[in-house]
């Protein structure tokens, strides 16, 4: 369990660079000929054919004319697209507010049959309190300097998780025990999210383990992550949200799903430490 959560974006970018190469060989054309025709150095030619640098767009366009390939920029920008998705910075995300981020996920939610989440620093924005995701929303665009609508972006957020009671959704959540005393928001906010825990455990489509402080870890604690059925896996890092399409490290987040599920317990034990978290807020 140890495949880098950003390497299919990486692998993306390489497939791309290689077909680029590729394009420049066909044309007879050296790095340096390819670049004095683009109007750029020949180590930014170098740079984007080994992947070390993502090519934009418009480095595309540039680099198919100077191949005379025009025929192939569409698909080779479209290409391009893609692998940005798979790896996008957060700031980037949220450069205009978050809502609008809210929002662009609802498709992938309603089609989602089988969701198994595991979250280890926050409550999973599909359990979230319109309280707690403000209080949450606001600390992260404070943090990032981006546009602060954490109310309209917390108001989507909640809007989305009409998922967990319609539509047939089947719903695995797994929370470190620590998810439960960090503070988010003050006490009345932290109590209303934890009760509200206590009343989505009864849902017959909704799983929720509690993975102890004292559990003999087997797995050790990971950033949050996502599986959405068996098609995508999206990760929440510090600083950008990564899109895991490769079935090979899909599998790799359902074998640690697996394992860090073992660990945790369900039932009325779950319900006892959220109840302790409630009675430690005083």
């Amino acid at each position: 369990m140890s495949a880098s959560p950003s390497s299919s974006a990486q692998a993306a970018r390489e497939v791309l660079a290689a077909r680029l190469g590729e394009l420049r060989r066909d044309a007879e054309l050296t790095g340096q000929e390819l670049a004095l025709r683009c109007g750029w150095s020949p180590a930014k030619s170098s740079r984007i054919e080994r992947a070390r640098t993502a090519a934009s767009d418009s480095d595309i366009r540039a680099w198919c004319a100077a191949c005379g390939a025009e025929d192939q920029a569409a698909d080779l920008v479209a290409a391009n697209r893609q692998a940005d998705q798979m790896y996008v910075h957060w700031k980037k995300l949220h450069r205009h507010g978050m809502r609008r981020a809210q929002e662009e996920v609802v498709p992938l939610y309603e089609s989602t049959r089988r969701f198994r989440v595991y979250c280890s620093n926050v409550v999973p924005g599909i359990l979230q309190t319109e309280a707690y995701a403000t209080a949450l929303l606001s600390t992260i665009a404070t943090f990032q300097g981006t546009p602060d609508d954490s109310p309209e972006a917390a108001a989507s957020r909640v809007e989305r998780s009409h998922v967990v009671r319609e539509g047939g959704h089947r719903f695995a959540l797994l929370l470190e025990e620590a998810v439960l005393r960090y503070r988010i928001g003050d006490a009345g906010t932290m109590a209303g999210q934890l009760g509200y825990l206590l009343a989505v455990m009864a849902l017959p489509n909704v799983s929720l383990g509690i993975i102890p402080f004292t559990a003999e870890r087997r797995v050790w604690p990971l950033e949050a992550f996502y599986l959405f059925d068996d098609h995508r896996t999206s990760v929440e890092l510090l600083t950008a949200a990564v899109n895991v399409s490769a079935p090979s490290e899909i599998a790799v987040y359902a074998e640690a799903f697996s394992q860090l599920a073992e660990m945790a317990v369900y039932g009325s034990a779950a319900r006892a430490l959220i109840t302790a978290a409630i009675n430690s807020l005083g």
